[in-house]
C-alpha cells in the first residue's frame, strides 16, 4: 500500500509538470503540430534512462521512491495515449505526412533519448 502512495503523489506532480511543460512549448511553437506532446515525451525518455540508471546503480535509492519517481511523475508526465491520439487526428484530418512524421520522429528520438540518458546515467 505504502508503494502505491508513493506512486499516486509521483503521479500527481508528473501530470502537472506535463501540462506545464506542454502549455509552455504549445506557446512558444504553436499548435500546428503536436509539439508539447512531443517535448514531454522525449524529455520524459531521456529522465527515464538517465534516473533509473542513477538510482538503481549509482545511489541505491529505495523501490518506494524509484516507484514514485519512475512509475509515478515519469509515468504521468509522458503521455503515449496523447500521442497516440494526437497522430490519430492529423490521419483523420487527412495529414498523413504530419501523422507519419509524428510517428517517426517520437520513436527515434525518444528511443535515443532513453539511450543518451542511460549512457549520461552511468557516466554521472
Amino acid at each position: 500500500m505504502k508503494t502505491i502512495l508513493y506512486i499516486a503523489c509521483g503521479g500527481a506532480i508528473g501530470a502537472v509538470l506535463r501540462y506545464g511543460a506542454s502549455l509552455g512549448v504549445y506557446s512558444l511553437l504553436g499548435r500546428g503540430f503536436p509539439y508539447g506532446t512531443l517535448f514531454v515525451n522525449v524529455t520524459g525518455s531521456l529522465l527515464m534512462g538517465m534516473l533509473s540508471i542513477l538510482m538503481l546503480e549509482r545511489f541505491n535509492v529505495g523501490p518506494e521512491w524509484r516507484a514514485a519517481v519512475l512509475v509515478g511523475v515519469l509515468g504521468a508526465f509522458t503521455t503515449f495515449s496523447t500521442f497516440s491520439m494526437e497522430t490519430l487526428n492529423l490521419m483523420e484530418q487527412g495529414d498523413m505526412m504530419r501523422a507519419m512524421l509524428n510517428i517517426v520522429v517520437s520513436v527515434i528520438v525518444c528511443l535515443a533519448a532513453v539511450w543518451l540518458g542511460v549512457n549520461l546515467g552511468r557516466q554521472i
